[in-house]
């Protein structure tokens, strides 16, 4: 896959698929933590999920330059022998597992409420990186629909505080500079990706091969730092069972179509793609767990229905990073009517 121009159709399948297979993973992820049974090491899983996705990377390019030498010429010249490229990949690996860290330390110092309404704001900072990133514009319509989807998904998510008698000492500032932190790392990240595939001619599967590379690197000094003395005495695929390597699997497909996605698309489709999974994943778990709809959780979905409906309405070409000339343009990139 270069930088051919793709159908419509194309864009929708790998858009149905990637909200799918998310669904799928996040009920089939639920299950593998509550099943009762040893239980495996989550970074061992992400570490796994790499590695994956790198071999599979891999598998997709020989099927791309079609015999073996053009395979191993390929990865010799723009991997192994481009260290430049692999650590320019490896920022969003890196910004990402911050992102994770500032999430957490949010999640330590906030209530679950507050954490949920502000983490959402990582959907608006998305669209926000977009125009300042790519040069690109959005029009009132859509900025509308982001900020619709982003209290929708507020919505879907919430759980009404509980009593309890336990006190946690709590630091709401801290806690709000992680949660900014963690939302401007996310729309960061995600565009610097976005920007990096579109930019120059380079395959998208030498491009995962390069930042799957640093994620490896990141995630295995994730489980040292994290469960190394576990892993080390009871072994780094203990408590694996079937249904938690279909886990593992799911979550590498879905991060190669998520690449894919945000190739041909871009990073806010990705957002509404996630935001769908949401929906999708919590009614599949009204059946399977128990989960009772509310009517907070209809009004959300609602929302996240009408906004995904209402960004799409615009139609606008964003498989390539625009150039602005002229000063003129760069001050209307914010709302393009």
């Amino acid at each position: 896959m270069a930088n051919e121009p793709v159908s419509v159709l194309f864009k929708l399948y790998c858009l149905t698929v990637m909200t799918l297979v998310a669904a799928a993973y996040t009920v089939a992820l639920r299950f593998t933590r509550t099943v009762s049974s040893d239980l495996y090491f989550s970074t061992t899983a992400v570490c796994l999920t790499e590695i994956i996705k790198l071999f599979l990377s891999i598998g997709m390019l020989a099927r791309e330059t079609g015999t073996f030498s053009r395979l191993k010429n390929t990865i010799l010249d723009q991997v192994i022998r481009s260290p430049r490229e692999v650590l320019k990949l490896s920022v969003p690996s890196v910004v990402y597992a911050v992102q994770n860290n500032m999430a957490f330390i949010g999640l330590s110092n906030l209530d679950a409420a507050v954490y949920q309404v502000t983490y959402q704001l990582k959907i608006p900072c998305t669209a926000l990186c977009t125009v300042l990133m790519l040069n690109r514009s959005l029009s009132r319509l859509q900025w509308f629909s982001v900020f619709m989807l982003c209290v929708g998904v507020t919505l879907v998510q919430w759980t009404p505080a509980e009593a309890t008698k336990v006190q946690v000492e709590q630091n709401p500032f801290v806690g709000f500079m992680a949660i900014a932190v963690a939302v401007l790392c996310s729309g960061f990240a995600g565009v610097y990706f976005e920007k990096v595939l579109k930019s120059s001619e380079t395959s998208l599967w030498v491009r995962n091969m390069q930042m799957y590379l640093s994620g490896i690197v990141i995630t295995l000094a994730g489980v040292y730092m994290t469960d190394g003395a576990q892993v080390i005495e009871k072994g780094f695929l203990f408590g694996y069972t079937p249904w938690v390597f279909f886990v593992v699997i799911l979550s590498s497909v879905g991060g190669l179509y998520t690449s894919i996605v945000v190739k041909y698309t871009d990073n806010i489709m990705k957002g509404f793609s996630a935001a769908a999974a949401i929906v999708l994943s919590t009614v599949a778990s009204v059946t399977l767990f128990g989960l009772q709809i509310t009517a907070t959780f209809a009004s959300g979905t609602l929302l996240v229905c009408v906004s995904i409906y209402l960004y799409g309405l615009p139609k606008q070409d964003t498989s390539k990073v625009t150039k602005v000339d002229s000063n003129s343009e760069s001050k209307q990139k914010l709302i393009n009517v």
